[in-house]
């Protein structure tokens, strides 16, 4: 129960900060949002401290250190990979502009007979 009141407050904060935003629609863009970025701060603080945030946190780390144990390819291998990529995209445009220009001329040639 304690956990949804935060939450809820955690929310409230968010909303406030955007309502800051526009109750400061005269004023200097960077202080319409720093409005913004002090209610998001202030409600994910709030957030960190209930069981969901904290579960989150957890997960945040547990997903830092998997990404830490991909084996990202190298330079060399992401332009090789980038240029197959590029040349089956180069293929396959050439194969659907072929089929659909000897679709084209089956249909309109062959069997309707309109000639161009």
């Amino acid at each position: 129960m304690v956990d949804k009141l935060k939450f809820s407050l955690a929310v409230a904060l968010v909303v406030a900060g955007v309502a800051g935003f526009y109750v400061l629609g005269e004023q200097p863009l960077v202080l319409k949002v720093l409005s913004v970025m002090a209610g998001l701060a202030a409600g994910g603080a709030v957030a960190w401290f209930t069981e969901p945030g904290q579960r989150f946190a957890v997960f945040v780390r547990d997903a830092i250190t998997e990404t830490q144990k991909v084996v990202w390819p190298t330079r060399k291998e992401t332009v090789q990979m980038t240029g197959i990529v590029f040349a089956f995209v180069v293929v396959m445009a050439i194969f659907l502009w072929l089929t659909d220009k000897s679709l084209e001329w089956a249909v309109y040639d062959l069997i309707l007979g309109w000639k161009r």
